[in-house]
């Protein structure tokens, strides 16, 4: 007959969330509330100069297979998820942040922001979500605005 251990903790993975990244638009006005990492994207802003290709995208989400490889072939967005992972384990490892926010408990917030919220913000989300995987850090992400409406220019 199988036993409770009085531990429970021990009946679960230990690599419990670490970290919650949340993609959002800021032309949405409620960006998340709460420190966090923030990670900003619209400099990556580099629609397609085919009409049929920009419309065809526009329509999509970072969340798409073509419009993720898209933003993550704009220059300096591999560069950007590549440098924002490596800061979220760096937090991750620093004891002393670990003591300021109870080591229980600690976790690092990342908010990735775009304009509308639903290409750019949300692919570099998934980028950084899929490093931080591969490194071994428990990783939710949240995508705040990816249903919302699209924005005028």
């Amino acid at each position: 007959m199988e036993t409770t251990p009085h531990d429970l903790s021990t009946l679960y993975w230990d690599g419990h969330c670490q970290s919650v990244i949340t993609s959002y638009g800021d032309g949405h006005h409620d960006a998340p509330h709460g420190d966090g990492l923030v990670v900003d994207t619209r400099f990556l802003r580099n629609p397609p100069e085919d009409p049929e290709q920009r419309e065809r995208l526009l329509h999509k989400t970072g969340l798409d297979h073509e419009v993720r490889r898209y933003v993550m072939e704009t220059p300096g967005a591999r560069d950007l998820v590549a440098t924002s992972a490596a800061k979220v384990r760096i937090l991750l490892r620093d004891d002393s942040m670990k003591e300021w926010a109870g080591a229980q408990a600690y976790r690092v917030d990342v908010h990735v922001v775009c304009g509308g919220g639903r290409h750019r913000s949300v692919a570099v989300a998934e980028e950084i979500a899929a490093d931080l995987r591969a490194a071994g850090v428990g990783v939710e992400v949240v995508h705040r605005h990816i249903r919302r409406p699209i924005l005028p220019h």
